[in-house]
């Protein structure tokens, strides 16, 4: 039986200790919503409390050298710090211009809190959605491991949990065998959205298909076509690794392994969405063999490239819908498009920072296996009888 979180949120017996929530300043607005949750709850709960929201503040000399500030006591308290390392919209003054902030400013200032914190908190916990480094996550040749140096300093710095979002390679938590590391998958969330935003879905082994974009993005898309109970296919990505474009080697074609597609509609979940290129390329390849509507999924919409490219894909029928969470930075171009639909996670965030604050197994807390079979049952869908 799944354990509502207001039953057992912040009861100050069962807890590891007073909750603190730092939002860094690229996290912002998902932090107020997850604060929102976690008062609701304790209000519920018969606790007078107004906020978890701890203020801090990542000042910078003009020479773009910084420090971290934390203006109010942490003592003993249980800290949760939510940072978006791909947020680009924050800026900050260097030699009199306006600079956006990179991932490499985003994660400094996340060590220099942590530095401010001077070991007076109880535990430190990093929720981090987008991994620093995380596509980086491997060496080819003579390169770097940012990702994993990374996780190493962050449990140096005497971070006991970290918790990522859908990571580009989970693997990554073998640099750091000895601190608690989490890679949450939001499918259930994923798939509410799913179907309350797209009209007239009907999920049928006859009507619709999971299709991964490459070999990468199996996993996710096995997933998902395992709960849907529908058929999965798969491109192959053919590269040109003589040479390096924009950090990475250019596909020269997509090769498809799979069913057929005629007159289903396809889901393709990936990751990220960045330049958006290769979700459009599947996308064209599978209309043209005749499917009927795309719908694409990605855990982090960053469009590096901007949305027109996707606006005219839409005006010329080669996609149709694209889903994409609030886990990181999403322009506000992108929040106007009638064909993106927002996948919120804040909810399951304050689920989780109640489970860690207990020592409660999330599962415990909430099941994803049984909401998704309920919520396929409540659409129809007979796959779920399978989980």
């Amino acid at each position: 039986m799944t354990t509502k979180a207001s039953q057992i949120v912040l009861n100050t017996q069962d807890s590891v200790a007073p909750i603190g929530i730092i939002a860094m300043d690229g996290a912002k607005e998902l932090g107020s919503k997850i604060n929102n949750y976690l008062v609701q709850w304790a209000q519920d709960s018969g606790i007078n409390i107004d906020t978890y929201l701890v203020e801090t503040s990542c000042p910078r000399f003009s020479s773009g050298d910084g420090k971290g500030l934390i203006k109010q006591s942490i003592r003993g308290d249980d800290i949760y710090i939510l940072v978006d390392t791909g947020n680009y919209s924050c800026k900050y003054q260097l030699f009199g211009k306006e600079n956006s902030m990179s991932p490499d400013d985003h994660y400094q200032d996340l060590k220099r809190i942590i530095q401010a914190m001077s070991g007076k908190a109880h535990r430190i916990n990093v929720i981090m959605p987008l991994l620093y480094g995380g596509r980086q996550h491997r060496r080819n040749y003579r390169e770097s491991l940012d990702c994993a140096v990374a996780l190493q300093e962050l449990a140096a710095m005497s971070v006991e949990n970290i918790i990522c979002f859908d990571a580009h390679d989970s693997r990554v938590c073998n640099a750091i065998p000895l601190t608690g590391f989490d890679n949450v998958m939001p499918t259930y969330q994923v798939l509410k959205t799913l179907f309350r935003s797209i009209d007239d879905l009907n999920i049928t082994p006859d009507t619709f298909s999971v299709v991964s974009p490459d070999e990468g993005a199996m996993h996710r898309n096995m997933y998902y076509a395992s709960v849907l109970g529908v058929p999965l296919g798969m491109f192959y990505k053919r590269r040109d690794y003589s040479q390096v474009v924009n950090g990475r080697n250019p596909i020269v074609a997509h090769e498809y392994l799979g069913n057929a597609v005629d007159g289903k509609d396809i889901f393709i979940a990936d990751d990220i969405i960045s330049s958006g290129e290769s979700m459009l390329d599947v996308a064209s390849e599978l209309k043209k063999r005749n499917a009927r509507r795309i719908i694409g999924y990605a855990t982090y919409p960053i469009f590096t490239n901007g949305v027109e490219k996707f606006d005219q894909a839409v005006k010329a029928g080669i996609i149709d819908h694209v889903l994409g969470t609030n886990l990181t930075y999403r322009s506000p171009e992108l929040l106007e498009k009638p064909w993106f639909h927002e996948v919120d996670v804040s909810k399951y965030i304050a689920y989780f920072i109640t489970a860690l604050n207990h020592d409660v197994s999330i599962s415990k807390i909430i099941d994803p296996h049984s909401k998704i079979k309920n919520l396929l049952r409540q659409y129809g869908v007979k796959g779920g009888d399978n989980i």
